[in-house]
């Protein structure tokens, strides 16, 4: 029995409430990524980095101190508001840190193998702020896709999760399949079906769950990404693009989580 079996069984409740609780600490800051790298990526005067400045208001620069930066906590005491100027604080933030307080907390309950658990929860830090990123900005940023897409290929190397090889392909093959998919729509219509970020982050999910699973992850996307359509359809009156980002990000955690589970039992 290995030690992360053991630990799961002397603490039943213990280990799956303390990766909840990190879980909504990793939230907040993918919260403060998808709120700030577009400005940084775009180059927008003023717009800092992850560190600084610190945490604040936007609306009157209050400077938040360490009470009203506790994940989940802070937003249910204030009431969804700044302490000075009582502007609404976004619920996106709240619903971000539950997200991943109730994700880490469930996969840690469930998910086999420590290695697996580990590899799952870094896949959805670089999926979650991606997906928000593009449904907002329609922008996937290379400082995200790239990290995520060498991330895939080193935790090949270890063997625990599909081999090496496969991960590879997976890579190219992801990246060209949506690239022959954008000349195909490009030269029949003259238009941009897709955007260059998408090849990077499916070539990505490639990488993490090898090449065998890339016509599921691309099936998956595809048919959320048509209910998406229908399903804002009234909200997108001047006929905008619709960002694929989320829908592919979907689709790869989905088909992680199913091999991780194919191949323990």
């Amino acid at each position: 029995m290995n030690t992360f079996v053991l630990v799961r069984e002397v603490y039943p409740v213990g280990f799956p409430v303390m990766s909840a609780v990190l879980g909504a600490i990793t939230g907040s800051f993918l919260g403060v990524v998808a709120e700030r790298v577009p400005p940084m990526v775009m180059d927008e005067e003023g717009c800092g980095n992850l560190l600084f400045p610190a945490s604040h208001c936007p609306a009157c620069q209050h400077a938040l101190s360490a009470w009203e930066n506790i994940p989940l906590l802070s937003w249910l005491l204030l009431r969804g508001r700044c302490s000075r100027c009582r502007t609404a604080i976004p619920l996106r933030i709240f619903l971000i840190e539950l997200f991943t307080a109730l994700f880490f907390g469930v996969t840690a309950w469930s998910v086999p193998g420590i290695q697996t658990l580990f590899s799952l929860w870094l896949l959805a830090a670089f999926l979650l702020p991606l997906a928000l990123i593009d449904g907002k900005h329609q922008l996937l940023p290379d400082c995200l896709t790239q990290p995520l897409l060498w991330a895939g290929l080193l935790i090949a190397t270890l063997g625990n999760t599909l081999p090496l090889r496969d991960a590879l392909y997976g890579a190219v093959a992801g990246y060209l399949s949506l690239w022959l998919v954008y000349w195909g729509f490009r030269l029949a219509t003259g238009r941009e079906g897709l955007g260059y970020g998408d090849f990077k982050l499916l070539a990505a999910l490639g990488a993490w769950c090898g090449w065998q699973a890339l016509p599921s992850i691309e099936l998956i996307a595809a048919l959320c990404g048509i209910v998406g359509y229908f399903a804002c359809h009234k909200a997108n009156k001047n006929n905008q693009t619709i960002s694929f980002g989320p829908y592919l990000s979907l689709a790869g955690l989905a088909v992680f989580i199913a091999q991780a589970f194919a191949v323990t039992f």
